[in-house]
């Protein structure tokens, strides 16, 4: 899984193999080590939960973007490639969340 940040959105580009395993588990997590120690690390994870929206979880060393059950299950179930939200921020600002298949090209 892929993730990209940039000024206020999060990108998310999930493999058929990572599709497959969130459409069966519900999760799909990556770690990226950051330091000598094992606590040096950021984890970040695509979950499905039960709630209507989209969240975003940070805690120190983990970010985490949930997405609605109902959406999880049309998303990996057809064709769709994308999910997209935009979540409210202090000061007025948005955070706008993108959650993708980066599915290999057939020719």
């Amino acid at each position: 899984m892929k993730l990209r940040i940039e000024d206020n959105s999060l990108r998310l580009r999930l493999s058929e193999a990572e599709v497959q395993q969130f459409a069966d588990q519900g999760r799909v997590a990556c770690t990226v080590p950051l330091g000598p120690l094992p606590t040096d690390q950021l984890v970040y994870a695509l979950e499905r939960a039960e709630q209507e929206e989209f969240q975003v979880i940070y805690e120190a060393g983990a970010l985490t973007v949930t997405v609605p059950a109902s959406l999880a299950q049309s998303w990996t179930s057809t064709d769709q490639n994308g999910l997209v939200a935009t979540l409210p921020l202090a000061s007025g600002q948005f955070l706008r969340i993108l959650v993708e298949k980066d599915l290999d090209c057939r020719h």
